[in-house]
């Protein structure tokens, strides 16, 4: 094993693709999970560690933070943060306050306390790599959206100041910015739609691995489209 990566959102629809690819890799991989039923989507692997944990809650994303970095043979050396989701809505008049912020909550809150606890281990380790995940929705908005929109759009926000804050520990950061991912969750949730057109959560992943691997060490601060044919 050369390295661990903590993979927050490793048992979604996206997250059981990236974890396979950095398993693949030769990483550690360590996945905090929240929901039961999710663990069982997740391969098996020896390299592979499961920890209980609530990523709305900083001091259980510390203590995920610290298993990650517990292994001294595989020090961190990476944090993806795949956890969000979307709500449609009304226009910015016909959506409540709280439904705003219940998609800011969800697609920004996890990321910052995940990132936030890995940090100090990323710079004892003498560096490595911070990846998030974004939408095209973010550059491109769509109507009844403005939630996941301006939360999406607060992740690219936040991988751009990390990447100034942390570039002299050596601590870089980027986002990956996908059109709709080819999930059973999405298909669900759009059962007419061109499933061709979407792009397959394994090509997302390969781009995350490539992003947190010492083969992109002079990327920092990048928003890369991942679109597939869409």
């Amino acid at each position: 094993m050369k390295a661990t990566a903590l993979i927050a959102g490793g048992s979604g629809g996206l997250g059981t693709a990236v974890v396979a690819e950095f398993l693949e890799g030769g990483w550690r991989v360590v996945v905090p999970w929240i929901v039961d039923s999710e663990v069982a989507r997740l391969p098996s692997s020896e390299n592979l560690q499961t920890v209980r944990a609530d990523l709305f809650d900083p001091e259980s994303a510390a203590s995920a933070a610290s298993v990650a970095a517990a292994e001294p043979a595989a020090p961190l050396r990476a944090v993806v943060n795949l956890v969000g989701g979307f709500a449609a809505g009304g226009r910015v008049h016909e959506t409540p306050a709280e439904e705003f912020l219940q998609q800011l909550r969800l697609n920004l809150l996890p990321a910052y306390t995940i990132i936030q606890a890995a940090l100090p281990h990323l710079i004892a380790a003498g560096g490595g790599a911070v990846l998030c995940v974004s939408s095209r929705a973010a550059l491109r908005p769509f109507p009844g959206a403005a939630g996941y929109v301006t939360s999406k759009a607060a992740v690219l926000a936040l991988v751009d100041a990390l990447a100034v804050e942390y570039l002299r520990d050596k601590i870089r950061a980027n986002a990956v910015i996908p059109s709709v991912i080819d999930t059973p969750a999405n298909r669900a949730a759009q059962p007419g739609a061109d499933y061709s057109n979407w792009v397959a959560p394994s090509r997302v992943a390969r781009v995350i691995r490539f992003l947190c691997e010492d083969s992109s060490d002079a990327v920092s601060g990048a928003h890369v489209p991942v679109y597939g044919s869409a």
